[in-house]
């Protein structure tokens, strides 16, 4: 087992490493930007060293600085949490060079699923179901309107690289397609540096379905259930749940296996994520792979008891899953919420320092943060400042005890979502299951 892990990362997802690693007797070294000199990360890990200014490219991106420290603190494994390095292929390769386990799946995983093109037809050769659309990547506005005209309107134009919904647009008809490309594609370009667009079906009232899935180095893979996260703003997840209320057992037999034989498909390892979108009629269709932790993971963990942090480092170390799938069945239902320092009606980011943090407690209560009382909330980084999770034995008891958790969680100095949320879990509709990644546009309009 290793003696010391880097943690490639900061905020929330760098505490909940931290906590794991404690929990295992491994040591924990932190980095920093100069922004987050302060933050909660830096106090809590066994060790800190500052990697650069506050701009993540010079900081948290900054891939030789990073390996330069593991190398001088002595680390044995880098976990990556998820966002920044945690799908950069070079980034996994250059550890492997340098002898540092990376804690996620071999690189060229990383790539094979990275490339959403490459990893359709992948997993069109497995006979996991695929949304019509492109198998090639289209390069201007003709030819995705040729494209589309083929597959038939209404489709969605979207990027080959990165994630995060960026340059991702449903379009109707032809005029429409020419009209957003060629921005679509500048955007991709500018944030991924890949313009590779494709077109593909647009799924009309789709729910977001996705599964867990653990794979070990000796051929042992199993799922751990679906999460649903349909509840999206600007194609990002605001509140997830498992397991999905929407499922009957036949598609989630379906669902899961689905899954299980996507990852032997392309040989995978560590944790990864398959995600499907699900029509009315239950039918799916995969949509991608994140090759690395989610940050909806704690629902996932709640449900099966599972500590996927654990495994995942026991997997890069080279253990056995022990899990067994006929183990593995869903304990109780589980809901997440995602705060964000932002304003609940225009979703604009508010930073500034937080003057009141007040989390909730009580039964079924877990809070997964990176801040606290004082915390200085920066404009360099994605705004999300903690997860609460909330249980109960059946899903109208997790209902009502994410309503009174909302409640009572007071944070002041900045604006936060929680007032969104809260609109979110007491709509009939959301009560009711009755959910479509169109839900916040379509009923949270004040």
């Amino acid at each position: 087992m290793f003696k010391k892990i880097l943690i490639a990362n900061r905020g929330e997802i760098a505490m909940r490493v931290i906590r794991t690693c404690r929990r295992m007797n491994i040591g924990t070294v932190a980095v920093y930007s100069q922004a987050d000199a302060e933050s909660p990360h830096v106090k809590a890990a066994d060790e800190a060293y500052e990697i650069g200014p506050a701009p993540v490219s010079q900081s948290y991106l900054n891939i030789d600085k990073i390996l330069e420290i593991t190398k001088e603190c002595g680390a044995d494994a880098i976990h990556p949490g998820y966002g920044l390095l945690s799908e950069n292929a070079t980034f996994a390769r250059r550890c492997e060079e340098n002898g540092i386990r990376f804690i996620g799946p071999r690189p060229e995983m990383i790539e094979a699923m990275g490339d959403k093109i490459d990893a359709r037809r992948t997993m069109q050769k497995a006979g996991i179901p695929v949304v019509p659309g492109t198998t090639v990547p289209v390069h201007d506005a003709e030819e995705a309107c040729t494209q589309a005209e083929a597959i038939g309107f209404p489709v969605m134009l979207k990027s080959s690289a990165g994630g995060g919904g960026i340059g991702m647009q449903a379009v109707y008809n032809r005029e429409q397609c020419l009209q957003v490309f060629e921005a679509n594609q500048k955007r991709v370009k500018a944030y991924f540096g890949d313009g590779a667009m494709y077109v593909e079906k647009l799924i009309e009232q789709p729910r977001h379905i996705e599964v867990q899935i653990l794979a070990d180095h000796h051929g042992h893979i199993v799922h751990l259930g679906e999460r649903e996260c349909s509840i999206q703003r600007r194609h990002q997840k605001v509140v997830e749940e498992a397991p999905s209320p929407f499922l009957n057992e036949k598609t989630r037999e379906q669902i899961t296996q689905a899954a299980v034989r996507a990852a032997q498909a392309i040989g995978y390892l560590n944790a990864g994520t398959i995600e499907f979108l699900v029509d009315q009629h239950q039918q799916f269709y995969f949509l991608e792979m994140n090759t690395r932790i989610q940050v909806e993971h704690p629902v996932t963990e709640q449900v099966y008891g599972v500590d996927l942090i654990e495994q995942q480092i026991r997997i890069a170390a080279g253990e056995n899953l022990i899990l067994s799938q006929n183990e593995l069945t869903a304990r109780a239902h589980s809901i997440e919420c995602r705060i964000y320092a932002e304003d609940p009606d225009t979703f604009y980011p508010s930073p500034g320092k937080i003057t009141v943090y007040q989390p909730p407690q009580g039964d079924g209560i877990r809070l997964d943060d990176g801040v606290v009382e004082g915390s200085v909330v920066t404009p360099y980084y994605d705004p999300m400042l903690a997860k609460l999770i909330v249980d109960g034995d059946t899903r109208a008891q997790a209902i009502e005890r994410m309503k009174h958790a909302l409640t009572q969680f007071k944070i002041e100095g900045i604006k936060t979502n929680i007032p969104l949320l809260t609109r979110i879990v007491e709509h009939p509709r959301f009560i009711a299951g009755d959910t479509d990644t169109h839900f916040i546009e379509q009923h949270m309009k004040k």
